[in-house]
């Protein structure tokens, strides 16, 4: 079995349903964005101070695309669209899961998206953020989950569901 790659906007829940979806399924659980602080020594939204923008995403392309992991969950970071190498390399042994959320819903369970190291450019808001980076998700996903009003267990569940019905 292939690993699972979960993407999709920051607060989507793709770390919080990994972890449950690698338990249920036996799988490993990996986070891309932790293996990035590892590596860098430093939190995101460091990274994104010390590097800006174009640094952090070149970080997050090689940390991503030299990623070797099978039978695991990998949660990767909202911004890991951006990485074409990274986002073929995941496409290429796993398969990529969008979690799709309305905007209003990403909204409300953000809150302070600067402490989360949202990547945003200057002046770019949450929702332009969002119009660029869905057709790319979207582009990118063998499956894509409409998450809207479920939990994390309902979500894990879907999830898990279209996994066993996709084949390569």
């Amino acid at each position: 079995m292939k690993n699972i790659v979960l993407i999709g906007m920051p607060g989507a829940g793709k770390s919080t349903v990994g972890i449950i979806l690698a338990k249920v399924i036996g799988y490993q659980f990996l986070d891309s964005d932790l293996l990035i602080q590892e590596q860098e020594k430093c939190l995101l939204k460091d990274i994104i101070k010390k590097r800006g923008l174009e640094g952090f995403i070149a970080v997050e392309n090689q940390v991503n695309r030299n990623i070797q992991a099978v039978n695991t969950v990998i949660a990767t970071g909202g911004s890991i669209v951006y990485g074409t190498e990274a986002i073929t390399h995941l496409r290429d042994i796993g398969i990529v899961i969008y979690i799709k959320l309305e905007y209003e819903t990403i909204e409300k369970r953000l809150g302070n998206i600067r402490q989360r190291g949202v990547v945003l450019k200057k002046g770019q808001t949450l929702k332009s953020l969002y119009e660029e980076r869905c057709p790319l998700y979207e582009k990118y996903a063998h499956i894509i989950i409409n998450g809207e009003g479920l939990g994390a267990e309902e979500l894990m569940e879907k999830i898990a569901e279209e996994v066993k019905k996709y084949k390569d």
